[in-house]
């Protein structure tokens, strides 16, 4: 949500500036805008709508002089997506010019104070507030503005600042919200993602919580609130730079989908040694599980859903309670939380803001907190007791694919770790880690046996909703299913446990509503089958997913997908690949912009 980049170097900025906002276009935004110093003075470019419109105001960079400047991606929070309201914005006297990713909470107050001291408010932003502050407590000395700017700020923010009276010279701040240092030879970064860094320097900081940091092109150095020097240690990004470019595929989500074999293989391979699940990065299992009398899960969106599939091999193998929470949710609910629950939080990003505050204040009642998250150095992983990575690789589209299943994967592997563990299972160990093994392999079989998918996309794409229906894991994947039909082709689609239709929802199917059968359990087929045909006496049309040569399905069901034999415990994750095709093939028969989609971004780092 809303990208920041910073450049100062020895190359003309602008260019720098632009390429890296548009790696960061996954992040979802509605305007633009970059501030490049030159000769003393600050010039301001922003546009309302996509960078490409950007590029074509400045020349692609070209008509912009000047080695140091900071650049924006806004997703609207506060008031409309117009130029007005872009980043970057100018102090009243024109000496600063700021880029703020995050929220500030207590603009309003700071707003009416800055409006009676005289500053005049150009934009409806909140952000706008920081560089008036700026302005007012600066005395020749940036850092110590800053420092004073940032004790009067509420909220979460990411800052990039330049003054005119300092050439070459750019500040950073991050507090709750992502941001990143690329040390160069003669130049040096900052944004909120790595890849837009990437084809730049693998050589990052992270900076964390209430720290600043002063970039010059010879050096980088950190403070902290009091302005006392800190020591960081870089860290190398491993990951091909190419891994975060398209590789011949119209969008990223397809590239993404396809690469799912090779990402549940490098969540799995490494951590299966002996036919036994090892995590080397949670020390003592049987210390972090013992004394465990429940276990929640708590995530957003496609990582809450991820975390609906994973519960039920936890609790089977595990014979723990275990509860998944939306963290919205659990933050506000006065949790019933102590020192014998174990919190699972789930993020890809590791950034997302309500997972963050849910897990802290989890964290202060006593639980113990154990992150799946895939972006090394995240607030997440910083903030728990033990992490573990799902090594998925970059995602860019906004719709998540990898990182879904290769989460579901790591629930799966500490579902049998745990309950080694605790003693719950023995010798049947090796046969469970054969079958998560089988998993890459499995998913690849789930593309390659529905290549009529496309052809089901020109029959559904039309429909005004779908419904997704399944029970037990079907109905976690149901779950996943529909949101990501939601998010891609703007259709309306729900997902509802089977079971449940006579007690409501029966009364929406009328004749040809679509409606996607889950139906891969074979120990709970037969109850599927009977909701299948109740949805059939009453006009709708069938898309049914299930095992191949399942020929129960075929006498009922309009029209199928398929996938692999797989074990009921495993099964989401190879079950929900053909439900992204095939919201990846209505959305493109729809005309969607599928890799950012309106009104989404990729990391929510605000409420």
């Amino acid at each position: 949500m809303c990208g920041i980049v910073g450049y100062t170097g020895t190359q003309n900025a602008a260019p720098i500036l632009l390429e890296g906002l548009k790696k960061l276009e996954y992040r979802g935004y509605d305007s633009a805008g970059i501030a490049v110093m030159d000769a003393g003075s600050i010039s301001v470019n922003k546009v309302k709508g996509r960078i490409a419109n950007l590029c074509e105001r400045t020349d692609d960079g070209s008509s912009v002089s000047g080695t140091t400047g900071i650049g924006h991606t806004r997703w609207a929070t506060h008031g409309a997506p117009t130029e007005e309201n872009a980043h970057p914005h100018l102090s009243n006297d024109g000496r600063f010019a700021i880029v703020h990713n995050g929220i500030i909470e207590n603009y309003m107050n700071l707003r009416e104070e800055l409006i009676s001291d005289g500053y005049v408010f150009q934009s409806e932003t909140d952000t706008e507030v920081i560089v008036h502050l700026l302005e007012m407590y600066y005395r020749g000395n940036v850092r110590d503005a800053l420092i004073r700017t940032a004790n009067r700020l509420s909220g979460s923010y990411a800052l990039g600042v330049i003054c005119s009276e300092e050439p070459g010279r750019i500040y950073a701040v991050r507090e709750k919200s992502p941001l990143i240092l690329g040390l160069g030879m003669g130049e040096n970064f900052f944004a909120s993602d790595v890849t837009a860094l990437v084809n730049h320097t693998r050589n990052v900081i992270y900076l964390e919580d209430g720290e600043f940091a002063e970039l010059t092109p010879e050096e980088i150095r950190v403070f902290d609130v009091t302005g006392r020097e800190l020591i960081k240690t870089p860290s190398r990004i491993l990951w091909d730079v190419q891994a975060a470019e398209k590789g011949g595929y119209e969008h990223f989500m397809l590239k993404e989908i396809m690469e799912q074999p090779a990402a549940v293989k490098a969540t799995i391979a490494p951590r299966i040694r002996d036919g036994a699940v090892v995590f080397e990065e949670l020390r003592d299992v049987g210390e972090l599980i013992s004394g465990v009398r429940k276990i929640i899960i708590t995530a957003c969106g496609s990582a809450y859903y991820a975390g609906c599939a994973g519960k039920y091999a936890l609790e089977k193998l595990t014979r723990i309670p275990v509860e998944v929470v939306l963290a919205s949710e659990l933050r506000y609910s006065d949790p019933l939380i102590d020192s014998e629950t174990l919190l699972i939080v789930i993020s890809q990003s590791g950034e997302t803001a309500d997972t963050i505050a849910a897990m802290k204040e989890c964290s202060q009642r006593g639980a113990r907190t154990l992150a799946v998250v895939n972006v090394v150095g995240s607030t997440v992983a910083t903030l728990a007791d033990y992490t573990v990575y799902t090594w998925a690789g970059p995602e860019i589209a906004v719709a998540t694919t990898k990182g879904y299943t290769t989460q579901v994967a790591v629930l799966y592997m500490l579902s049998v770790c745990f309950a080694r563990a605790l003693g719950r299972i023995g010798e049947e160990e090796k046969m469970l880690t054969e079958e998560l093994q089988q998993l890459p392999r499995l998913i690849q079989q789930a593309i390659d046996l529905n290549p009529s998918i496309p052809l089901l996309a020109k029959k559904y794409h039309a429909s005004k909703a779908l419904f997704f229906i399944g029970r037990n894991t079907d109905y976690a994947v149901a779950l996943e299913g529909a949101l990501k039909m939601k998010e891609i082709s703007y259709l309306h689609a729900e997902a509802y446990a089977a079971g449940e239709l006579k007690h409501g929802t029966i009364a929406l199917i009328e004749e040809h509503q679509p409606v996607v059968a889950l139906c891969c359990n074979p120990d709970i087929m037969e109850k599927t089958l009977s909701n299948i045909v109740e949805v059939k006496s009453r006009g709708a049309e069938v898309l049914a997913l299930t095992f191949r040569n399942n020929q129960k399905i075929l006498s009922v069901a309009d029209d199928l997908l398929f996938i692999p034999a797989v074990s009921a415990l495993f099964s989401a994750v190879p079950e929900i690949v053909p439900l992204q095709l095939l919201a990846y093939h209505v959305a493109k028969e729809n005309g969607c912009d599928i890799d950012k989609p309106k009104n989404l971004a990729k990391s929510v780092t605000v409420e």
